[in-house]
């Protein structure tokens, strides 16, 4: 009998061992479970529809200085008053030289202006390469630490931003511009707010 009471002792205690082994090993699974299946649903979303938190609301604060070798840099109060495209760029941006000539045609069209935002790039690097490649920007402010690209929510570079002429931001591109995407999308609606800037403008002086 004693020895029959030490075996069931000995049953009861390998039990709760057994299940503690098992849910050491269920939590590992679990837990790629879950980051497999949040994996799986970002990679269903296309990083340029990204929702941004920003649309519909006004510019962020921000006074920069001019990037090496211009005289005007970039703050809140250069966007309003008209509708703009602010470009968040960078030397060392590979994708930022592949849409650099969409941003030169619109700059010789003069369609609307377009303001640029050098994100954390090396002075000389920002000058070299707007001296090469041409200067789209009617206002070009150097973000040396990175803090107005967080402020505008920037995931990367480039992205760029349609503003109205109250200054609220429109419409967020997330990387690199094709043409389809400035003739589709980016111009139309530049029109659009230009158009709607102007017939409230008319309506006032009346």
């Amino acid at each position: 009998m004693k020895e029959e009471t030490k075996a069931n002792r000995g049953t009861a205690l390998e039990k709760p061992a057994l299940a503690l082994g098992r849910a050491r090993y269920l939590v590992p699974v679990a837990a790629f479970f879950v980051i497999a299946v949040a994996l799986g649903i970002g990679l269903t979303l296309r990083p340029r529809e990204i929702p941004s938190a920003l649309i519909g609301k006004p510019v962020p604060e921000f006074v920069l200085p001019p990037v090496q070798g211009r005289n005007l840099g970039l703050s809140t109060v250069d966007l309003r008053g008209q509708v703009s495209l602010v470009n968040v760029f960078a030397s060392w941006c590979v994708p930022c030289r592949a849409e650099h000539p969409l941003l030169m045609e619109i700059a010789r069209r003069n369609v609307v202006p377009i303001f640029g935002l050098n994100q954390r790039d090396n002075p000389e690097d920002a000058e070299r390469w707007l001296a090469t490649f041409g200067d789209p920007y009617t206002r070009t402010g150097a973000d040396l630490d990175g803090r107005a690209s967080i402020e505008w929510g920037v995931y990367g570079v480039p992205e760029t931003f349609v503003i109205d002429a109250k200054g609220i931001i429109a419409h967020k591109h997330i990387g690199q511009m094709t043409a389809k995407d400035v003739e589709k999308t980016i111009l139309p609606m530049v029109r659009r707010l230009q158009r709607e800037a102007a017939a409230m403008a008319g309506a006032g002086e009346e």
